[in-house]
């Protein structure tokens, strides 16, 4: 039973997988929620974290202020299907099609109800699972990385501290981790929100224990007009430059057929939100976060001895994380 779970769960990324791991382990989704206006941002992550002291939680990030919400519950209020993306903690329910927040604690509230239409998951075959590529069927990765859906549209609203937000019109995003542990160091970030609607870069590097050593891995993906760039490891896709100074990221990824380029502005330090993560022992990690970074990407074809770009564009609302990034840079 466990490894027909394992099986199941590893071809389904969004699924829950603790259902088949023991402490220490952690699984969190990421939904990203932006309005139509672009005026309201916000990251909402539920999780389990089974450790020292194992728990569940609605973490909240108002990408326009940076203020970042730990909302804990008892391990018990925690509740995941085992054949399907369903997962409740308290009376809050989550899904690839829909999110129902219930809150009400000292510091936040909130309430309300919204919808995802036409969801677009990053594909999964069996020989490349997902975003982890044939990595997702190595069991002892310290952590793993999902996408759940590129792109899709919100209907709905949530009242949050007595203001209702109507996200009708805006635009969703949602990945997912999970494992025993964060990276010791890490770069991610992701934007929907190019002027082609439906375009989406998404994409992290991180440091990689591996037997008894560590690399640099990466994975970016960038979806465009319903086709997947992919520039991972596991690809053979190498890169080619990455430089990270206190106002942006440069990043270069190059494989024999093509070269992506990526430049995020970080903004301003007041906007980054700071987010807790998971180590084997606790939700220790403090985790900056900013959406409002901005993209600037550029794809091109480089085969048959020539540049052609096929698509270039800004990504506005970015997410992006840099967590000790002397440390990655150093792995290089």
């Amino acid at each position: 039973m466990r490894l027909k779970q394992f099986l199941q769960t590893t071809l389904n990324p969004a699924w829950y997988h603790g259902h088949t791991h023991k402490a220490p382990f952690f699984e969190g989704w990421y939904y990203k929620l932006v309005d139509a206006s672009g005026h309201h941002r916000f990251a909402i992550i539920p999780g389990i974290f089974l450790s020292r002291t194992p728990h569940a939680f609605v973490q909240v990030l108002d990408g326009r202020s940076g203020s970042a919400y730990y909302h804990e519950f008892k391990e018990r209020c925690f509740w995941a299907a085992k054949d399907r993306f369903e997962v409740h903690i308290g009376a809050n329910r989550f899904s690839q099609t829909q999110l129902n927040l219930y809150i009400e604690r000292p510091r936040q509230t909130i309430e309300g109800e919204l919808h995802f239409h036409q969801t677009t998951p990053w594909p999964s075959a069996l020989t490349s699972p997902g975003m982890m590529g044939w990595y997702a069927w190595v069991p002892t990765m310290e952590c793993y990385h999902g996408v759940v859906s590129l792109d899709h549209a919100i209907t709905g609203t949530l009242t949050i501290d007595g203001e209702t937000i109507d996200f009708s019109g805006g635009r969703g995003y949602i990945e997912k981790d999970w494992g025993q542990s964060f990276p010791a160091a890490w770069i991610w970030l992701q934007s929907n929100h190019f002027e082609t609607q439906g375009t989406c870069l998404t994409g992290s590097t991180a440091i990689i224990p591996w037997r008894r050593s560590a690399f640099r891995g990466f994975t970016v993906g960038l979806w465009h007009e319903k086709q997947l760039y992919r520039f991972a490891t596991y690809t053979g896709a190498k890169t080619a430059h990455l430089q990270v100074s206190d106002d942006t990221v440069e990043w270069v990824l190059r494989d024999k057929k093509r070269e992506l380029h990526i430049v995020a502005a970080q903004g301003a330090q007041s906007e980054f939100g700071l987010l807790k993560g998971p180590d084997r022992v606790e939700m220790g990690k403090r985790v900056a976060e900013t959406l409002t970074a901005v993209l600037h990407i550029q794809l091109n074809d480089i085969s048959n001895g020539q540049t052609r770009l096929i698509f270039e564009g800004n990504g506005r609302y970015a997410g992006l994380e840099v967590h000790n990034a002397s440390q990655l840079l150093g792995m290089g």
